[in-house]
């Protein structure tokens, strides 16, 4: 029973490693505590029937019709998953009938944040472990990130041309509503262990926008907010110095606010020796020598720790540094400075954009994998 019970896991394991940020497998299986942590049984042969590509009900399940369930049946333990974090979910409206659809979450962005509030201590350590094994290869595979790193605003001189996808200001006024704040669940998870965030007592400081926000809103994880709460929060956020990270897309679902003690992304990329050509970003810090007084207020701001202090003056490794500009509102000689690079990465127009783009980059290294 133990082998049959495992093989459905694994099966759900090789499903999921198929969509655009993969779940792939590991020597230690921890991947497969993972997935028993969150899913039935019933529940992980369902998640097989789906696809990171909306599927209506009525279509899910002509493929699952021989299990026995009925549509109704089916209907109910797929919104069960979807209450449950599990999966995500979608409708619409054609004449009098609601159309609803279904489709797999990746593990990030996706049933690991939906955890908020459920997390125990032993599930993180299981994904964190994950993160090491495996994920963040995947996550870093094609080098075109979930989410990018937007400036802080006092980090911007304005003499320099920067697009509005890089604004903080017009991306909240333009991303649409509602707008909804929830806990960040990697500084949860680091109160839960005894491991509390060095740089910030915020704690409701990640966001999500239109669909994504009702989401959060409708399963009681986040709250409604106002583009000024937003800002106000955000603003707390850039003083505490923590990078913000939209989703990269030009029409982001979700800003987090991160740090590089508690968020799961920066704290595994940042053991990388060059973890910046993994970031999506179009900004870099300079020392003007001349002017800098070394005194370590930079170096201890640094989420990816790329600068430190040497003979009394600032130094950045630009194969760390992200262009976050955390560093530069607080430097007391205005010695370091945010600039544009010169070639500039636009993101995709949506989410969705995103997710294949991926995929087509996932499929064009598969194929010179096959003939190397």
């Amino acid at each position: 029973m133990n082998d049959e019970n495992n093989s459905i896991y694994r099966e759900l394991q090789k499903h999921l490693d198929k969509l655009p940020i993969g779940f792939p497998a590991t020597e230690s299986g921890v991947e497969l505590r993972i997935l028993k942590h969150l899913f039935t049984s019933k529940q992980a042969e369902l998640a097989t029937n789906l696809s990171f590509q909306p599927l209506p009900l009525k279509k899910i399940y002509r493929k699952v019709k021989s299990s026995g369930l009925t549509i109704e049946q089916l209907e109910h333990e797929l919104d069960k998953m979807e209450e449950e974090g599990l999966i995500h979910f979608g409708s619409t409206k054609e004449g009098d009938e609601i159309i609803k659809y279904y489709v797999n979450a990746p593990i990030v962005i996706g049933f690991y944040e939906f955890q908020l509030n459920r997390l125990t201590e032993d599930f993180y350590n299981d994904v964190m472990l994950y993160f090491e094994e495996a994920f963040l290869a995947e996550f870093n595979r094609t080098k075109i990130p979930q989410v990018r790193v937007i400036p802080v605003e006092e980090s911007i001189d304005y003499e320099q041309k920067i697009s509005t996808y890089d604004e903080l200001r017009t991306m909240i006024e333009n991303i649409g509503e509602p707008i909804s704040v929830q806990e960040c669940i990697c500084r949860q998870a680091k109160d839960l262990i005894g491991d509390p965030c060095k740089k910030t007592d915020l704690r409701e400081s990640c966001f999500a926008f239109r669909s994504f926000a009702k989401t959060y809103i409708k399963k009681g994880l986040g709250r409604e907010i106002s583009k000024e709460e937003a800002l106000k929060i955000l603003r707390k956020a850039e003083e505490d110095g923590l990078v913000l990270q939209p989703g990269n897309s030009l029409r982001p679902m979700s800003i987090c606010t991160c740090c590089g003690c508690c968020c799961g992304i920066l704290t595994n990329q940042k053991r990388l020796s060059e973890p910046a050509q993994f970031f999506a970003t179009n900004f870099y810090t300079s020392v003007d020598e001349d002017l800098c007084v070394g005194c370590g207020i930079c170096e201890d701001r640094c989420n990816m720790e790329a600068i430190h202090i040497e003979d009394d003056i600032a130094h950045v490794n630009k194969a760390r540094c992200i262009g976050c500009g955390v560093c530069v509102p607080t430097c007391t000689s205005e010695a370091i400075q945010l600039y544009k690079k010169e070639s500039e990465i636009v993101p995709p127009r949506n989410t969705a954009a995103t997710y294949m783009k991926i995929m087509d980059k996932k499929a064009e290294l598969a194929r010179a994998e096959k003939n190397s």
